[in-house]
């Protein structure tokens, strides 16, 4: 299931995505690949999901497969396609939340993720609802996003009781 995902966001961004300019999306590519690995770090312990291998790929890999992936192509696809018109927004971002969650929850149902600490597909929705403007803000004011970015993380570690321990 996850190597199929991979290779939907490939084709994806092969067909949809603006491969001419793509530097112009690579900062918000990276941004979004370094807060799942922040997240991975955060919580190696404590994990909130967890994705269960596919037959070819252990847990790590299939983190790495998305982290590296599968975000940062949809990344490419979403911000290439953004519209310009302020009414299309709302619609383009409930668009992209429904893409996630569609996948999230077929991930679910195919047992390929599993949910601890209180986190349940509700928690992935408002995260997707919060990631993808995040997403766009990154594009026009990088600092900003980051700052709003780190008050986000630390609202649900603290909300989720996420603990913090030094190794």
């Amino acid at each position: 299931m996850h190597i199929a995902i991979a290779l939907m966001s490939i084709f994806s961004a092969w067909k949809w995505g603006d491969w001419r300019h793509w530097q112009r999306y690579q900062p918000t590519m990276l941004y979004m690949l370094s807060a799942e690995m922040i997240y991975e770090f955060l919580t190696k312990d404590y994990s909130l999901w967890t994705f269960r291998p596919d037959i070819l790929l252990n847990g790590t890999l299939v983190v790495l497969v998305y982290a590296v992936v599968s975000m940062p192509l949809t990344v490419l696809v979403f911000l290439s396609r953004y519209p310009q018109k302020w009414s299309k927004r709302i619609l383009y971002y409930g668009k992209w939340v429904a893409i996630y969650m569609g996948v999230e929850v077929i991930l679910s149902v195919t047992h390929r993720i599993s949910y601890q600490h209180k986190w349940s597909l509700w928690w992935s929705f408002v995260f997707d609802v919060v990631m993808f403007p995040m997403l766009q803000l990154h594009t026009k004011k990088p600092l900003l996003a980051y700052v709003l970015s780190v008050m986000a993380i630390s609202g649900y570690m603290i909300f989720l009781k996420v603990p913090i321990t030094a190794q």
